[in-house]
């Protein structure tokens, strides 16, 4: 018996030691990860300009989840804080924050890419959502920023996680957007806007960030542990499209939260895909009806 306690303290005493040594290396990983430079060709896209090219850039950036980040007037803001040590938040980028010195090619590495102007990750950008943005796209948007009336000082770049979230990143559990991103696929082609699946294809390449790169859901990358898995945005069998038996029910969903027994949907960015308009929700649930069935999380 004395011998069975003692082999059992030893090996829970090695098994401890295994885990602070995991997570030591884990911390080293993530931050070496965190500083490493990536080089990936960039193509500038130049700036454009005049009302409709603003008007557009307006609609993206209020509905593309800009805004819960960086905030309506873009001087940054609080995303996520739950108080267990996860506290997330979008730096002000009016003209006079972070992207004062950006030139074309630096709006083009960070918002396809993922990727700061020095070449290291953009922790915080879903920039696997906005990847697919036709040139044109981008430019609006770009140009609905550089619009905003400059805000001095405002927020900074907040990202702060518990230890094992960091050790998750170190070992590339999570990966960071410029990880999952396809580096060498060419800009998005337009599509004429319209309630087609095939515009409401490119409309869907902003739920990939959370709904993963077949719409199928799962756990969402980075997300704290206490968030409920993406749903499985796929036809079939435990699909949470089987609640909408039209595009009416589901641009309902879109701009209330709630599905339509009325109880409300957790964790999704609702202030931003509240403002899409009656052709983009209508094409893309169009769009969602196409898709083949996976399983859920499955890729």
């Amino acid at each position: 018996m004395k011998r069975w306690i003692k082999w059992t303290s030893g090996t829970v005493v090695v098994l401890a030691l295994a885990a602070v040594g995991a997570a030591v290396v884990g911390q080293q990983m993530a931050e070496r990860k965190r500083q490493r430079v990536i080089s990936v060709p960039v193509t500038a896209v130049p700036y454009a300009e005049g009302a409709q090219v603003l008007a557009r850039g307006k609609y993206l950036y209020e509905s593309r989840g800009c805004v819960d980040c960086h905030g309506l007037h873009g001087a940054g803001r609080t995303f996520l804080n739950d108080g267990k040590g996860t506290h997330i938040a979008g730096p002000n980028i009016t003209p006079a924050g972070v992207v004062a010195r950006y030139q074309p090619v630096d709006w083009v590495r960070t918002l396809r890419h993922g990727i700061k102007p020095d070449g290291r990750p953009a922790m915080i950008m879903p920039s696997e959502d906005y990847n697919r943005f036709t040139d044109a796209d981008l430019a609006a948007l770009v140009a609905h920023v550089r619009s905003l009336p400059p805000v001095q000082g405002g927020g900074k770049t907040v990202v702060e996680l518990p230890l094992p979230a960091w050790v998750m990143y170190g070992f590339d559990v999570i990966p960071d957007a410029a990880q999952r991103i396809n580096h060498t696929l060419a800009p998005a082609q337009p599509v004429a806007a319209g309630v087609t699946a095939a515009h409401g294809a490119y409309v869907a390449n902003m739920c990939i960030g959370c709904h993963g790169e077949h719409l199928s859901g799962g756990k969402i990358p980075g997300g704290p542990p206490d968030w409920p898995a993406a749903a499985n945005l796929t036809p079939g069998e435990g699909s949470a499209m089987v609640r909408y038996k039209d595009a009416d029910q589901f641009t309902a969903m879109m701009r209330s939260g709630k599905r339509p027994d009325g109880t409300a949907i957790q964790v999704m960015p609702f202030e931003s895909l509240s403002k899409m308009d009656d052709v983009d929700l209508p094409a893309l649930y169009a769009f969602l009806k196409t898709l083949p069935p996976r399983a859920a999380g499955g890729h």
